[in-house]
């Protein structure tokens, strides 16, 4: 009961019938902020696109400035001098045949998946586990790649990943409710720069139809993207 009472005194402080500029949307997210820990910024677009054509697909993946504010759980499959440099940089988990049999069986206690070129024919079988999580290893993302340690760095530093699913709509997360507004309005920049940058050009009328900034259990606030 509490938390409903707090969620619609939140919700209260939001006008539905407004598009707020980015810096109005960030400012509103962290006073709406309901949640007693500290909530993911998330951001939701649906976007104008047919991704079950090809030429429509809208996929990437942006550095924050500022990072996510969570440390990602990175598996590294690779071997010898490559595993080590994974490690090097922070992988939390590495392995090759004996790891992907593990996933195989369900094991998914990991945030992001990085492999060399040499194991994606094993790796690949994994799809029916990493796909539906969008972790599966992809080389346009930097995930399939001999420089495993710059992947790790990469994503432990802030990289996300963001994919338009089938009905349209894509999400990505741009910081955590206690980052500055100055710093989840910097993160937001990059990445709808990058979902700009990649509009598909197949793409025909309005690419952004919809966008809303939200918090972990707080209200969705309209935004003008």
């Amino acid at each position: 009961m509490k938390r409903s009472k707090n969620h619609r005194k939140a919700s209260e402080l939001v006008d539905r019938d407004k598009l707020h500029g980015p810096a109005e949307a960030v400012k509103l997210a962290k006073e709406t902020a309901s949640a007693k820990f500290d909530s993911t910024v998330e951001v939701a677009l649906r976007l104008g696109v047919d991704p079950r054509k090809a030429d429509q697909m809208v996929r990437g993946t942006v550095n924050l400035p500022h990072g996510t504010g969570k440390t990602a759980r990175v598996l590294v499959f690779a071997t010898g001098e490559r595993a080590e440099q994974a490690l090097a940089a922070g992988a939390d988990i590495i392995g090759d045949d004996e790891m992907i049999e593990k996933v195989a069986k369900g094991y998914t206690d990991f945030d992001a998946v990085v492999a060399t070129p040499d194991l994606m024919g094993k790796v690949g079988r994994l799809g029916r586990v990493l796909g539906p999580r969008g972790l599966m290893p992809n080389p346009k993302t930097g995930t399939v790649t001999p420089d495993v340690a710059k992947a790790v760095t990469d994503i432990k530093g802030g990289k996300i990943e963001f994919r338009v699913d089938r009905h349209g709509n894509l999400h990505f997360i741009i910081g955590k409710a206690s980052f500055g507004e100055q710093q989840l309005l910097e993160n937001y920049q990059a990445a709808i720069d990058e979902v700009n940058r990649l509009k598909p050009s197949a793409a025909k009328g309005r690419y952004i139809k919809k966008a809303v900034v939200s918090t972990t259990m707080g209200p969705s606030i309209p935004l003008d993207a």
